[in-house]
């Protein structure tokens, strides 16, 4: 079972907040269960099909869609870094997995749909918005890298198909992640922002774990 978000007291606090490393102690449970569908699970042993997978990325493409929208701001703080985009990578990944017209192949499923519009909402807020652009890139910097690799184990998915996870971020992933939560943590949130961002992620993996459900329905 999950375990409530910490109450951060700043007032108290010796020293400053690592915020990242509260919202990943406060995320874990949720995490898990998230990354213990069916599905993912069942398509990361070799169980299902390229074509699985291809369903999978086409529910992704409408994730990141929304979730790149917001476009990157002239007042944006370093960890908000326009390098990440994933938006084009998707769009050649599908057209070499066969379906360059996903859009009309691989409508979004109501999960998707729910959560692509519940994204396009946070574009003014920075604070929740940074959950799901935590939730999303750090995982394809650390988890979507096995992915890949199993992906193209499994199912012989060739680099083209699996540009998705291909970053050209100086330092490699390990590097960049370092940076990305030290960017995070140099925020300066508040206390009740830190507890916003905590909910924010806890939501992102349930609604993450939503569309792994309905891939699997």
């Amino acid at each position: 079972m999950s375990t409530a978000p910490p109450v951060i007291d700043r007032e108290t606090a010796a020293e400053p907040l690592d915020v990242a490393a509260l919202v990943r102690a406060a995320s874990a449970d949720d995490h898990r269960a998230t990354e213990t569908r069916g599905f993912i699970v069942e398509l990361m042993r070799g169980e299902r099909s390229l074509d699985d997978y291809t369903r999978y990325l086409a529910q992704l493409a409408w994730i990141y869609e929304a979730l790149e929208a917001r476009g990157a701001r002239t007042d944006d703080p370093d960890v908000f870094d326009p390098a990440l985009a994933r938006m084009a990578a998707i769009d050649a990944d599908l057209a070499a997995l066969g379906a360059p017209d996903w859009r009309e192949t691989h409508p979004a499923l109501p999960a998707t749909a729910e959560y692509a519009t519940h994204l396009r909402g946070l574009a003014d807020d920075d604070v929740r918005y940074l959950a799901h652009h935590y939730t999303r890139y750090l995982g394809d910097l650390s988890g979507g890298q096995a992915i890949a690799a199993l992906v193209a184990r499994h199912y012989g998915a060739t680099s083209e198909q699996l540009g998705f996870y291909a970053f050209d971020l100086e330092g490699g992933p390990v590097q960049y992640k370092r940076r990305y939560r030290t960017a995070m943590n140099e925020l300066g949130l508040t206390a009740e922002e830190v507890d916003a961002l905590i909910d924010e992620v806890r939501a992102s993996f349930r609604f993450n774990g939503a569309i792994f459900e309905a891939l699997d329905a």
